[in-house]
C-alpha cells in the first residue's frame, strides 16, 4: 500500500530556521512531538495521523536532523540548545497555551528540560523510552554516580566508527554489520519486526539525514586513562547527552507538576538497564577489554533512574503511569501502533 506523505512546512523562529510535519487543525489543542538520535520527524508519520482528529499535532526535525537548519550543538549546555530551539518554536507558532509534549529517546530527556525550564509551558508530558535522567553513559547507580569523575565511556567517542561511517555515506544497502538498516531493524525495533519497504526507506532518510561531526553527531571526544578510554568533548549530539553536561532529575522540583505518562518497550535494547549501546553492559558480557568490574563500571540502570527520579517527582505532588508494551523494542509507537495510540488518547483525554 503506498504511504500518503505529508508534506513539510517551514517556520523561521528566533533562533533558527525549522522543518517540521504537522496534521490536524489549529483549533485543536496542540501536541508537540519530538523525535529521538539518530531519526527526524518522518518516524512520526502514524502518529501525526492518528492523533490529528483530537489535536494540532506538530513534528518538528530537531537541529542536526532532517531540514531543519543545521547549526551546532553546544554540548555544554546539556539538551538546552534542543529545548530552548523548541520553546522558539512555539513562539514562533504564535502559542500562549501549555502545549501536551510527547519525546522519544532523546527527544524525551529534550521534553524534561523543556519542563524543568518552562513549566508553564507544558500541559503534559509523555516520555516514549526516554533517555535516562542522567543521560548516556557512565554512570552507575540510580542516583547517576559518575563512575569516574571525567565520564568517561560517554560522549562523541562512543559511537560505533563503522556506524557513523555509513551514515556520512548515507548508506542504505544493509551491508554492513552497523549500516543504518541493520540497526533500524535490529534495535530500533525488536526483530523480526519489520516496516513496509516503502516506510522503511522513510526512516532510512531520516536516519541518515543527521549530520556529522565535531559540532553535530557523533560530537569530538577526549582520549583519557580511564576505562574505556574515552571521554566527552565539548560540542555535538552525543556530548550533550553525556552526564557531564546533562541532569534531568530538577524536574521534580518543577511546578506546577505536569501528568507525566512514561511509555517503554519491554525489549528495548538501547534504553534499557542492560543497553547493547552502555559500555558498561558490553564491559560486563567480555565485548569491550579491559573491564574494571561490576563495582567501579557496571551497567548503567537507565530504567532503574527514570524510576526513581519519577517516584521522586511523585512523592513531591506530581503523578506519573508507567506502561510497558510487551513485544516492543525502542519504538513502540512504530511496533504497537493502536495499543500505544489508544493510551495516548486516554491519557491526553483526562487532562483536557
Amino acid at each position: 500500500m503506498t504511504i500518503t506523505t505529508l508534506q513539510p512546512e517551514s517556520i523561521q523562529t528566533d533562533r533558527l530556521h525549522v522543518s517540521y510535519l504537522s496534521a490536524g487543525s489549529a483549533e485543536n489543542p496542540p501536541l508537540i512531538l519530538i523525535h529521538g538520535n539518530v531519526s527526524a520527524n518522518l518516524f512520526w508519520d502514524d502518529t501525526l495521523r492518528a492523533l490529528s482528529e483530537e489535536y494540532w499535532v506538530l513534528a518538528p526535525d530537531l537541529r542536526g536532523y532532517g531540514q531543519t537548519e543545521a547549526l551546532p550543538i553546544d554540548a555544554t549546555r546539556g539538551l538546552r540548545d534542543w529545548s530552548d530551539d523548541l520553546k522558539s518554536f512555539l513562539g514562533a507558532l504564535g502559542m500562549s497555551q501549555p502545549v501536551h509534549v510527547l519525546g522519544w529517546s532523546l527527544g524525551a530527556g529534550i521534553a524534561m528540560q523543556l519542563a524543568i525550564d518552562h513549566p508553564a509551558a507544558v500541559r503534559s508530558l509523555v516520555l516514549m523510552s526516554p533517555l535516562s535522567p542522567y543521560g548516556f553513559g557512565g554512570t552507575k547507580d540510580d542516583w547517576g554516580t559518575p563512575c569516574y569523575d571525567n565520564y568517561a565511556g560517554s560522549g562523541g567517542g562512543t559511537a560505533n566508527p563503522q556506524f557513523v561511517a555509513c551514515l556520512s555515506g548515507k548508506d542504505r544497502s544493509g551491508g554492513e554489520p552497523n549500516s543504518p538498516r541493520n540497526i533500524l531493524n535490529q534495535f530500533y525495533f525488536k526483530s523480526p519486526f519489520r516496516v513496509s519497504g516503502e516506510r522503511e526507506e522513510r526512516y532510512l532518510e531520516a536516519m541518515v539525514s543527521t549530520r556529522i561531526g565535531d559540532a553535530h553527531y557523533p560530537g569530538a571526544f577526549e582520549t583519557c586513562e580511564h576505562w574505556p578510554g574515552v571521554a566527552p568533548g565539548e560540542e555535538g549530539i552525543n556530548n550533550a547527552m553525556s552526564p557531564k553536561y546533562v541532569n534531568l532529575s530538577p524536574i521534580i522540583h518543577i511546578e506546577p507538576k505536569r501528568p507525566i505518562l512514561w511509555i517503554r518497550g519491554a525489549d528495548d535494547a538501547i534504553v534499557s538497564d542492560s543497553s547493547w549501546f552502555d559500555f558498561g553492559y558490553l564491559g560486563k558480557l567480555g565485548y569491550v577489554e579491559g573491564w574494571p568490574g561490576e563495582e567501579v563500571y557496571p551497567p548503567q540502570p537507565m530504567v532503574s533512574q527514570m524510576r526513581c527520579v519519577l517516584t521522586q517527582y511523585q512523592e513531591a505532588g506530581g503523578s506519573f503511569e508507567e506502561l510497558v508494551v510487551e513485544d516492543a523494542g525502542h519504538a513502540p509507537h512504530i511496533e504497537q501502533p493502536e495499543f500505544v495510540f489508544a493510551k495516548l488518547r486516554s491519557f491526553l483525554s483526562l487532562i483536557e
